[in-house]
């Protein structure tokens, strides 16, 4: 089994990994919040075990960011023993939260409890109408014709795909497919959902992605704007 532990303490990431893997998990590690959303994102892990207090990205943002598309069970680790705080966590979607000093028994514990419990499994492919994206395969096909897709607007795709029906904002959108908070001066996503709209709905009847104003973007199978 696969754990990433997210957390910017040297002292106890090591103990923390040193742990792990001598209970005999593969263990990958990041200092701050954004080095380890990016793995988040691009790997599958069982658990993840995630501190609040980051720099660059703190765990809140972290889980925010994740759960836009994937369900990883995480384990909240803090220094504060606040109510509020859980209620947080849980309410962005963590799993289990330990505050910190703790035993490292008790927090293996919990790893073995999530891990076993795992993530909902995700399809490989997201269907919206005629549009069907492979995500393993990272493959776009429209109609049944292949649409080539950089990168960027391949994550653009698969997030508004994920959530179908759902308005995504700018801000929303910015911080996941660019890990950039979002500047109001910015046109980086007006100019991503034009371009991606070239490839996806020009030339077909049925236009897929909408323009909600004042809000955001969402996939839907409405036929407006």
């Amino acid at each position: 089994m696969r754990i990433l532990v997210i957390e910017d303490e040297q002292k106890a990431l090591a103990y923390i990994k040193k742990g792990l893997e001598e209970a005999g998990y593969s263990v990958d590690t990041a200092a701050d919040g954004a080095e380890g959303l990016i793995l988040a994102r691009e790997e599958d892990y069982d658990v993840i075990v995630l501190d609040v207090m980051l720099p660059t990205m703190d765990g809140w943002a972290v889980l925010k960011n994740l759960r836009a598309l994937k369900a990883t069970p995480v384990l909240f680790l803090t220094a504060r023993d606040d109510v509020s705080d859980r209620v947080r966590g849980l309410e962005l979607g963590g799993d289990d939260y330990l505050v910190k000093p703790f035993a490292f028994v008790e927090l293996l514990a919990r790893v073995r409890t999530l891990a076993r419990r795992g993530p909902p499994r995700e399809s490989d492919v997201i269907t919206v109408a005629d549009l069907e994206i492979d995500v393993t395969r990272r493959k776009v096909r429209r109609a049944g014709k292949r649409i080539e897709l950089t990168p960027r607007e391949f994550a653009l795709l698969q997030l508004l795909a994920r959530k179908k029906g759902e308005v995504m904002s700018r801000t929303q959108i910015a911080s996941y497919v660019w890990d950039m908070n979002f500047d109001s001066d910015t046109n980086v996503v007006e100019v991503a959902i034009r371009r991606l709209r070239v490839k996806i709905d020009e030339e077909f009847e049925v236009k897929l992605i909408s323009t909600v104003r004042g809000v955001g973007y969402v996939i839907d199978t409405r036929d407006d704007d």
